[in-house]
């Protein structure tokens, strides 16, 4: 849609404001961003409306001791987009992207001791019919984490917008938290109504929940944005093989780059795994010859480009 490629600064100071805080009332973000109250909720309806933004919420694997766990298929080329997409419906699931010229599906997955996490990566996957290869690679440390790339708004307006949230050390789930985050999932900013209604509980009692859950960093909130709507062009991912001596300094250069969306130690054949980001092919040429091939200790480099995003985070839109 056009309006992807035509984001304008406020577009771009309301999503920083999102990524914030992705719960943050018009009001705060308006005065923040020194504009009206009904000019940023249009701004927000108008976007979430054409499919560009949204917020999710979702529960945090390391805190529920769950491994994330990042696996490769390689599926015939008949069946990768309907694979892809049977997966991304998981809720285990937390990202899902086709890669090289579709036959190949990358995707992020939080297993915990519950058995259908471990039937989706040891039982369900390789048994699938049209699935020609499978590994699996746990995340052993993560040096950077999906970075946003919309930072516009100065550290005073940042503040201004940042939730102070009361610390909570451990929080226990319930039934009544899993359809909470069930109705998170879908849409972030939810009204309290609704999280009351789908809960069963009175929304001073979801208010008060809400603010446990995130002060604890059991809940938290991403926009979902394509970086196409910010004029990026080219993704890939990147798996490399590192001398174990150079791995640490390997892991953080990478992070440094304004390219670098994710940057993890994994288990498997290779050992580091990254997520990035270009303005479009030559633009991620430059970045693989002149910025990671220079880096001592790689020794090979294999680089899948993305294809399509199937899920980028939170539960797939209804």
């Amino acid at each position: 849609m056009a309006i992807t490629s035509a984001l304008d600064a406020l577009d771009h100071a309301l999503v920083h404001a999102l990524q914030i805080d992705g719960r943050a009332s018009f009001r705060t973000i308006a005065g923040a961003l020194d504009v009206s109250e009904h000019t940023v909720a249009r701004r927000y309806r108008r976007l979430r409306a054409h499919g560009v933004l949204r917020v999710a919420g979702w529960l945090n694997g390391g805190r529920l001791g769950r491994t994330s766990w990042s696996v490769r298929l390689v599926c015939t080329p008949d069946a990768a987009g309907r694979v892809a997409e049977a997966i991304a419906r998981r809720d285990d699931t937390a990202w899902v992207r086709l890669l090289s010229g579709g036959t190949e599906i990358a995707c992020g997955v939080q297993a915990g001791d519950d058995q259908d996490g471990d039937a989706l990566l040891l039982k369900k996957l390789p048994r699938t019919p049209r699935i020609v290869a499978m590994s699996a690679h746990a995340t052993l440390h993560l040096f950077a984490g999906w970075r946003s790339r919309v930072a516009v708004l100065t550290d005073e307006q940042a503040e201004r917008i940042r939730p102070a949230l009361p610390y909570e050390k451990e929080v226990a789930l319930s039934a009544q938290d899993h359809a909470l985050v069930r109705v998170l999932a879908q849409d972030g900013r939810a009204g309290i109504g609704e999280l009351a209604a789908a809960s069963g509980w009175s929304p001073t009692t979801v208010r008060r929940r809400l603010g446990e859950l995130r002060s604890s960093d059991m809940l938290r909130f991403d926009v979902e944005i394509s970086p196409q709507a910010l004029g990026y062009h080219a993704e890939a991912w990147l798996w490399m093989k590192v001398e174990p001596s150079a791995l640490v300094a390997v892991g953080e250069a990478m992070a440094a780059h304004p390219e670098a969306d994710v940057v993890a130690a994994t288990t498997g054949p290779t050992n580091l795994m990254a997520g990035v980001t270009c303005r479009d092919t030559a633009d991620l040429y430059r970045y693989l010859t002149e910025r990671v091939a220079p880096l001592h200790g790689v020794r090979e480099l294999e680089t899948a480009p993305v294809i399509r995003t199937v899920k980028r985070v939170g539960a797939l839109p209804r």
